[in-house]
């Protein structure tokens, strides 16, 4: 008998509003998440511990735990702690460090964990993937996707305005990744979930032409659905396939190479412009959607040019050259192309000459 339906990981809620965080107590409890109120808190720096407070009027048992930064060290520590603790779930309340942290420390002890987010830098609010530092640099580890995702705007538009537009980058990335595993599907057969990449595409498409700014909460009501939507689609896959391609490889390469450059978002982007830079100059394809990617980094005021995170053209394209050691087995328009270090060079002052104006 032939398989008609299809099983898919999904939050049992996402609440994107004002106000949502007032909400999370009956959030937990409605969903059966924390019947008997023991819960763990998870804050970073910045607005968590304000957050904190405001929960724990709501709950009947709950402790609060400082995230050290978006570390492994600091993940196992609060997973230690969750594990001693035997509660019912975890509230990761933060930016992206802490919320990749939660989730590793949620998966390592067993439990839930509720994502409540204080601003839009990357997909990783509501994605299976942590992106945590260790004594080698930055890695990407699979974990347990939030059980529930909150995003409280009011919260989100008290956050630095940069670590807010940033998602906007990480967003639009999508189109990269996206024609990167198709591309991968026709030079080596690699299997595609058509499911999961059209999710990932239509969460780009929402966001590109969209009017308004991070002013509006129509605008960042669509941002934060967009990296939620960017998250499932990893989640249906099983993979982070259809948020991360190329683009995502040169981004881990500047983390790598110079560390501290910008956040993930704002690099998403400009890997995704270069990204389609190349096709467009090597395939032929791409230069409308490369026109379509710039004018919105522009619009919202996000970097697209080496020169703008402080980096000069040379060491981008050291960068773009080290990319594929970032992600092995992964085939992208980079390991297509295989550009050697000339080439590449190359490419980058092509690209800055031509879009730099």
């Amino acid at each position: 008998m032939p398989l008609l339906t299809r099983m898919l990981n999904a939050p049992l809620s996402i609440d994107v509003r004002r106000g949502a965080v007032a909400d999370l107590g009956n959030l937990l409890a409605d969903r059966r998440i924390a019947t008997e109120g023991r819960v763990a808190i998870a804050v970073g720096p910045g607005q968590g511990d304000q957050i904190a407070e405001h929960v724990r009027a709501s709950l009947t048992e709950c402790e609060v735990f400082q995230v050290d930064g978006g570390t492994v060290d600091a993940a196992v520590s609060l997973g230690s702690s969750l594990r001693a603790g035997s509660y019912e779930a975890v509230v990761g309340i933060g930016g992206g460090r802490t919320i990749d942290a939660t989730k590793y420390a949620a998966t390592l002890s067993g439990i839930p964990m509720v994502s409540v987010a204080t601003n839009l830098s990357h997909d990783g609010i509501c994605s299976p993937v942590a992106s945590l530092t260790h004594d080698k640099g930055k890695g990407s580890f699979g974990v347990v996707m939030p059980l529930a995702m909150v995003v409280d705007l009011d919260y989100v538009r008290a956050a630095p305005p940069e670590l807010v537009r940033a998602g906007v980058g990480d967003v639009v990335s999508n189109f990269s990744a996206v024609d990167d595993w198709l591309l991968a599907g026709e030079e080596c057969g690699e299997k595609i979930d058509r499911m999961a990449l059209t999710v990932a595409r239509t969460a780009a498409e929402a966001l590109l032409h969209q009017p308004g700014s991070i002013e509006s909460d129509r605008f960042l009501t669509v941002l934060a659905e967009g990296l939620v939507l960017s998250g499932m689609a990893m989640s249906f896959a099983g993979d982070s396939r259809p948020a991360s391609g190329g683009d995502h490889e040169i981004l881990h390469a500047i983390d790598q190479l110079y560390p501290g450059t910008a956040n993930h978002g704002e690099l998403a982007g400009i890997g995704a412009a270069f990204c389609y830079h190349l096709r467009a100059t090597h395939l032929g394809d791409g230069a409308e959607r490369l026109a379509e990617i710039i004018a919105c980094l522009d619009r919202h005021g996000l970097p697209w040019l080496p020169e703008h995170v402080g980096l000069t053209a040379e060491q981008f394209a050291a960068a773009v050259q080290y990319a594929p050691r970032t992600r092995p087995g992964r085939y992208t328009i980079l390991e297509h192309l295989g550009l050697d270090e000339a080439a590449t060079h190359k490419a980058v002052h092509q690209y800055v000459q031509a879009h730099g104006g």
